[in-house]
Protein backbone atom coordinates (compact mmCIF):
# COMPACT_ATOMS: atom_id res chain seq x y z
CA UNK A 1 0.00 0.00 0.00
CA UNK A 2 3.09 2.56 0.74
CA UNK A 3 4.52 1.68 -2.64
CA UNK A 4 1.21 2.42 -4.69
CA UNK A 5 0.49 5.84 -3.03
CA UNK A 6 3.84 6.58 -3.13
CA UNK A 7 4.37 5.74 -6.79
CA UNK A 8 0.89 8.02 -7.47
CA UNK A 9 2.66 10.97 -5.80
CA UNK A 10 5.68 10.42 -7.29
CA UNK A 11 4.20 10.16 -11.16
CA UNK A 12 1.78 13.42 -9.78
CA UNK A 13 5.14 15.37 -8.71
CA UNK A 14 6.72 14.37 -12.42
CA UNK A 15 3.81 15.66 -14.49
CA UNK A 16 3.67 18.82 -12.27
CA UNK A 17 7.48 19.32 -12.41
CA UNK A 18 6.92 18.83 -16.84
CA UNK A 19 4.53 21.17 -16.49
CA UNK A 20 6.43 23.75 -14.56
CA UNK A 21 9.07 23.47 -16.77
CA UNK A 22 6.86 23.87 -20.20
CA UNK A 23 5.70 27.27 -18.56
CA UNK A 24 9.08 28.69 -17.43
CA UNK A 25 10.41 27.38 -21.19
CA UNK A 26 7.44 29.27 -22.64
CA UNK A 27 7.85 32.50 -20.33
CA UNK A 28 11.89 32.00 -21.17
CA UNK A 29 10.96 32.34 -24.62
CA UNK A 30 8.85 35.18 -24.62
CA UNK A 31 11.30 37.01 -22.46
CA UNK A 32 13.90 36.13 -25.04
CA UNK A 33 11.35 38.16 -27.84
CA UNK A 34 10.64 40.68 -25.69
CA UNK A 35 14.46 41.45 -25.18
CA UNK A 36 14.76 41.05 -29.21
CA UNK A 37 11.87 44.10 -29.07
CA UNK A 38 13.22 46.19 -26.71
CA UNK A 39 17.29 45.80 -28.13
CA UNK A 40 15.07 47.13 -31.81
CA UNK A 41 13.90 49.96 -29.93
CA UNK A 42 16.69 50.81 -27.92
CA UNK A 43 18.65 50.33 -31.44
CA UNK A 44 16.19 52.72 -33.26
CA UNK A 45 16.33 55.30 -30.29
CA UNK A 46 20.15 55.73 -30.72
CA UNK A 47 19.33 56.39 -34.63
CA UNK A 48 17.26 58.79 -33.64
CA UNK A 49 19.19 60.83 -30.96
CA UNK A 50 22.58 60.59 -33.62
CA UNK A 51 20.03 61.85 -36.26
CA UNK A 52 18.66 64.59 -33.78
CA UNK A 53 22.64 64.94 -32.73
CA UNK A 54 23.70 65.67 -35.90
CA UNK A 55 20.62 68.08 -36.89
CA UNK A 56 21.63 70.29 -33.47
CA UNK A 57 25.48 70.29 -34.68
CA UNK A 58 24.09 71.64 -37.58
CA UNK A 59 22.49 74.30 -36.54
CA UNK A 60 25.05 75.59 -33.64
CA UNK A 61 27.49 75.72 -37.02
CA UNK A 62 24.85 77.75 -38.75
CA UNK A 63 24.58 80.15 -35.15
CA UNK A 64 28.01 80.81 -35.22
CA UNK A 65 28.06 81.51 -38.70
CA UNK A 66 25.70 84.03 -38.18
CA UNK A 67 27.52 85.13 -35.16
CA UNK A 68 30.57 85.41 -37.18
CA UNK A 69 29.08 87.24 -39.97
CA UNK A 70 27.31 90.04 -37.40
CA UNK A 71 30.93 90.49 -36.12
CA UNK A 72 32.13 91.20 -39.69
CA UNK A 73 29.19 93.61 -40.94
CA UNK A 74 29.86 95.81 -37.50
CA UNK A 75 33.29 95.92 -38.45
CA UNK A 76 32.76 96.83 -41.76
CA UNK A 77 30.31 99.84 -40.86
CA UNK A 78 32.53 100.59 -38.22
CA UNK A 79 35.67 100.96 -41.32
CA UNK A 80 32.74 103.23 -43.27
CA UNK A 81 32.36 105.52 -41.01
CA UNK A 82 36.05 105.82 -39.93
CA UNK A 83 36.64 106.17 -43.90
CA UNK A 84 33.86 108.42 -43.97
CA UNK A 85 34.82 110.71 -41.29
CA UNK A 86 38.06 111.19 -42.97
CA UNK A 87 37.04 112.00 -46.11
CA UNK A 88 34.36 114.96 -44.55
CA UNK A 89 36.17 118.10 -44.89
CA UNK A 90 36.01 120.19 -41.81
CA UNK A 91 34.97 123.58 -41.82
CA UNK A 92 37.76 125.87 -40.28
CA UNK A 93 35.15 128.29 -38.99
CA UNK A 94 33.05 125.79 -37.06
CA UNK A 95 34.32 125.19 -33.54
CA UNK A 96 35.40 121.40 -32.81
CA UNK A 97 33.23 120.78 -29.97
Amino acid sequence: MWRSSGRRVLVAGRAHARQQFAALTAERDALNAELADTKAELADMRQQRDDILAALNELRAARAAVVQAQAELAALYRERAIARARAAERDPAMPLN
